[in-house]
């Protein structure tokens, strides 16, 4: 099952984005029960800790301690940075704040 995504999910938003609330919860529904139904171990996190799998303890950790991000959503911020990033033509790896040498 792909969760990362999703087809069903990116639809759903769209109803969101439409204020169609009733279509968008029913299709984050299906969403949801795909997942549930799929018994698949969704989690991409390389170290399976206690919390593998266990998404809101993990993601309750990570806010908690707040110093990076879960595993899973690694990809999804690399993509957003990586759009910004095309506005300086990925000038942001060589990027030095004025008051640095």
């Amino acid at each position: 099952m792909i969760i990362d995504n999703n087809n069903i999910e990116k639809k759903a938003l769209n109803y969101f984005k439409e204020k169609n609330n009733k279509k968008g919860q029913q299709l984050q529904k299906e969403f949801l029960e795909n997942v549930k139904n799929s018994g698949e171990d969704y989690c991409p996190c390389p170290v399976k800790c206690r919390y593998h799998g266990k998404c809101v303890e993990c993601v309750l950790i990570h806010r908690g301690h707040g110093d990076h991000l879960p595993y899973c959503f690694h990809n999804m911020v690399n993509d957003k940075i990586n759009s910004l990033s095309c506005l300086t033509e990925h000038s942001f790896k060589n990027y030095k704040k004025n008051n640095e040498n």
